[in-house]
């Protein structure tokens, strides 16, 4: 019983943080089952099951986030299909390779993206949007009645969404962490669209990169029914959450947990190498 409540206390948290900054809760997830599977499931989790489990979560925290994004009117769903076209395919992919990396190489590559991660979370305030004209032009206006706007151009967005989905399947992320900066950063997003349009995209390429992870056998699906219930719940309070604040103090939050996760994912890694 303690075991299931804490797998539903991890699907919780995982995707509240997600939820708020756009993540999806993986790059959470994923670490936790791999460095504490025996506290959680009294027994080693490997890092595909980890990816692949993630990746099946990730399914039902974006929903439960895009649907209370979509009532707010703040997913762009015709730039989110766009991404998609690559974003999708390229979650197969690498799911289909997350397998292949053996010993301490997975660990050693995640620890590293996800120190890599915590510094563009950190970067990303103190880098000013790009002011280039692009060729497809948008219009967000505020619950504040404040008008913004912001452009997407179709060839830089299929690189993104490809290199975003890539990362996604093989480390069972999501994406988010790529997706918001680049979609503020590059294309100037606001904040607040730029989240749940990375929410609404990540639901669609989860669905397809668990797929590739079913299929092989990387998924545990016992901890998927545990870790949902939490997800489900989650992604809701991040998604009221994100709303009505910024978030900055759980943004901190949550880049301290990357770093401190990351250190110790590299030296599992190191070690095993």
């Amino acid at each position: 019983m303690l075991e299931i409540i804490l797998l539903v206390l991890l699907g919780l948290l995982a995707a509240v943080f997600g939820s708020i900054v756009g993540l999806g809760g993986g790059i959470i997830i994923v670490p936790s089952l791999m460095l504490f599977g025996s506290v959680l499931t009294g027994g080693e989790i490997s890092h595909a099951a980890a990816v692949g489990t993630s990746l099946a979560v990730l399914i039902v925290t974006a929903l439960a986030s895009t649907i209370s994004y979509t009532k707010k009117k703040r997913v762009d769903f015709r730039i989110g299909w766009m991404l998609f076209i690559t974003s999708g395919p390229a979650a197969m992919l690498g799911s289909a390779l997350t397998g292949q990396l053996q010993g301490g190489w997975f660990q050693l590559m995640f620890g590293v993206f996800m120190l890599l991660m915590a510094g563009l979370l950190i970067a990303r305030d103190f880098i000013k949007p790009s002011a280039r004209i692009w060729p497809i032009s948008r219009t967000y206006v505020d619950p504040e009645g404040q008008s913004h706007e912001y452009g997407f151009a179709l060839l830089p967005g299929l690189l993104v969404g490809f290199g975003v989905g890539l990362v996604s399947g093989l480390f069972g992320i999501g994406g988010g962490s790529l997706f918001v900066p680049v979609m503020v950063l590059l294309f100037r997003f606001p904040p607040h669209v730029a989240t749940a349009t990375s929410m609404f995209v990540i639901f669609l390429s989860s669905i397809l990169g668990s797929g590739v992870h079913a299929v092989v056998g990387e998924t545990d699906w016992r901890l998927v029914l545990a870790l949902i219930p939490g997800a489900w719940i989650g992604g809701k309070v991040g998604a009221y959450i994100a709303v009505r604040m910024s978030g900055k103090g759980l943004l901190w939050l949550l880049r301290v947990t990357l770093f401190i996760l990351s250190a110790q994912l590299i030296i599992e890694g190191l070690t095993q190498i």
